[in-house]
């Protein structure tokens, strides 16, 4: 070859290679620049990308560049965006290494035209409304190191064609439709260490291909369909594992001792399964574990004393089981970082031990449900102070509710009912301010509702029935505007409704049945509250007419107001309240045309008007 010939080749050379770049450059821009023209936005997220503005596409919203000026990311996360796939050409983005589109609002299908986007490390379409099945030319994406499909609508079988992706850590595809493939045709994937395949229609036994990831650190395989034992390569081919979650299946057996093997957990998660026999006592030598659950199963037996050991535990969870024994004390000795215990519902027994009064982080207390028995200590509740929920219904504990209840100034939720305690209401009650549900019903609780109660100003829920409250219901009940739930009967309540119960705005269910309560309903009661639904006021000594503003709103579904000395005509509203399912009048001294009165209710099922 000539010199000459040699020196126009080479500037040939030279001259065109920038413009192949400037040509690549302004097809990837007017590649995006048609996506953006199918895809709606609520904002003005993506002005930059436009046909006006290519020679700056590098600069654009949501775009990273390589050092040839092609582009090497694109990164829509929590944009805003509807759309598809449909209009995105992969083929022009040769550069292409992160896609992600997590948190948006596209729809359509995975086009397998995504596998030609071969340089891709992270591929993120989690969070969206994406359908159809997962292209098995996703499989061609070997560069893959991120990939993650979670909470989508995809069906279908998972494709083995995704184990082709060798150099994937982090695997979710959770929160979908898919269905178990053959998992014998998926290869290791070595470099796993993240793999979810949570809320799926997964069946048959525990994967196999997932006991030859031997790097996994984190496995969720809950909220499928799975069945049989856990296999016990599991705790010789996966002793990596941090985070384990296996619940809800249907998983069954025994609860292995070999589970200690797995030294690094952190989180274990085996709730709603069915497991059955002992809790083994070698839990307690998993030291790093720090969250423990295994409600809903059918564990018997004692709740292991080594559990105590588990210095870490933050979250213990033993719900629905069949254990009956006592609370062991170790838990309040050595697991003091415990802010949720929840044993409710088994059969344990026996008195709360001191030591639970250690627990100082504590935000959820769950012990409802079992034969607990003796007095709650005073000295037990005042160290709690951190509770945001405290469930000890349905038990046998005995004794007076403490004072001291009044200085969990961060409780939200207190449930005591169905307990044998006695004496009053702490006055001091008005203190917890936080408060949203409060129940001390089905108790032998005396004396008076106090006044301090109207101060519970963020309460949505009040049940106090089926005590021995005696007095009046306090007129500070009206403060209660958030309340939607106010059932007092079966007391020995007194005196006359007070007006404010008229300023309960949101109320829904009113209940005072059973008492010796007397008296006019005051005559705004039920105009203020559009949601009211049920009324039950039988069993007591009103008089005077049914106040119109009972089902002004039209919301009522049950009026019950049997057994008093109601007088006058029914109020003319009751016969749009076309919800009513059942009216008791029974035993007043109402008059007047039912036709009028009723009109037609197509939903009433019961209709009680004798002795009128």
């Amino acid at each position: 070859m000539t010199t000459f010939h040699s020196t126009f080749l080479f500037f040939i050379l030279v001259f065109s290679l920038p413009l192949r770049i400037t040509s690549s450059a302004r097809t990837e821009a007017e590649a995006l620049v048609k996506w953006k023209s199918k895809l709606s936005s609520t904002t003005s997220f993506l002005n930059s990308w436009s046909i006006s503005n290519l020679r700056n596409s590098c600069n654009w919203t949501s775009i990273v560049c390589n050092a040839g000026g092609t582009i090497s990311e694109i990164n829509l996360s929590s944009a805003g965006l509807s759309g598809s796939l449909y209009q995105l050409d992969f083929t022009s983005f040769p550069s292409l290494t992160s896609f992600n589109l997590n948190s948006n609002n596209f729809s359509g299908s995975i086009l397998s035209t995504i596998g030609n986007a071969t340089m891709l490390t992270f591929l993120d379409l989690s969070n969206n409304f994406l359908e159809g099945v997962i292209p098995e030319e996703i499989g061609k994406l070997t560069q893959l190191e991120y990939l993650s499909f979670y909470n989508n609508e995809v069906v279908g079988v998972i494709p083995y064609q995704i184990s082709n992706l060798q150099k994937v850590w982090h695997l979710d595809l959770g929160s979908n439709y898919l269905e178990t493939p053959d998992w014998s045709k998926m290869q290791n994937m070595p470099m796993l260490t993240h793999l979810s395949f949570g809320y799926n229609e997964l069946r048959l036994e525990f994967p196999e291909f997932v006991l030859r990831c031997h790097h996994l650190t984190y496995l969720d395989l809950s909220l499928n369909h799975l069945n049989g034992s856990i296999p016990e390569t599991i705790f010789t081919n996966l002793d990596k594992l941090e985070y384990l979650n296996l619940s809800s299946n249907s998983f069954q057996g025994s609860l292995s001792p070999d589970f200690s093997k797995l030294s690094k957990l952190k989180e274990l998660q085996l709730g709603s399964n069915m497991f059955s026999g002992l809790i083994p006592d070698e839990i307690g030598s998993i030291t790093s574990l720090e969250v423990f659950v295994l409600f809903n199963n059918s564990f018997q037996g004692k709740i292991p004393s080594s559990i105590g050991r588990l210095r870490s535990l933050h979250h213990l969870d033993l719900r629905k089981n069949r254990l009956n024994s006592t609370i062991p004390s170790e838990l309040g000795l050595m697991c003091t970082n415990l802010t949720v215990l929840f044993l409710s519902e088994n059969v344990l027994e026996g008195p709360l031990p001191i030591s639970l009064s250690s627990l100082t982080k504590l935000s959820q207390l769950g012990l409802n449900g079992n034969n607990l028995s003796g007095e709650i200590s005073s000295y037990l509740i005042s160290n709690w102070t951190e509770l945001i929920a405290l469930m000890l219904h349905n038990n046998s504990f005995t004794g007076k509710i403490p004072p001291e209840i009044s200085q969990l100034k961060s409780l939200k939720y207190l449930y005591l009912y169905l307990n044998n305690f006695t004496g009053s209401i702490p006055y001091l009650i008005g203190n917890l301010q936080n408060l949203l549900e409060l129940d001390v019903s089905e108790n032998h609780l005396s004396g008076t509702i106090p006044p301090t109660i109207g101060n519970l100003t963020n309460l949505t829920t009040l049940h106090l029935f089926r005590n021995n409250l005696s007095g009046t219901i306090p007129p500070e009940i009206g403060n209660l505007t958030s309340l939607q739930t106010l059932d007092i009967n079966s007391n020995r309540l007194s005196g006359e409704l007070p007006d404010s119960i008229s300023d309960l705005s949101c109320l829904m269910f009113f209940s005072v049945y059973s008492n010796n309560i007397s008296g006019n309903v005051p005559k705004d009661f039920g105009k203020n509250s559009s949601q009211l639904s049920t009324v039950s006021l039988s069993n007591n000594s009103f008089t005077g007419e049914v106040p119109p503003g009972l089902c002004r709103h039209f919301a009522l579904e049950e009026l019950i107001i049997n057994r008093n000395k109601f007088n006058g005509k029914l109020p003319d509203c009751l016969k749009n309240c076309t919800k009513l399912k059942g009216i008791r009048l029974d035993d007043n001294k109402l008059w007047g045309n039912l036709v009028e009165a009723f009109g037609v209710h197509p939903n009433l099922v019961v209709l009680s008007l004798s002795d009128n």
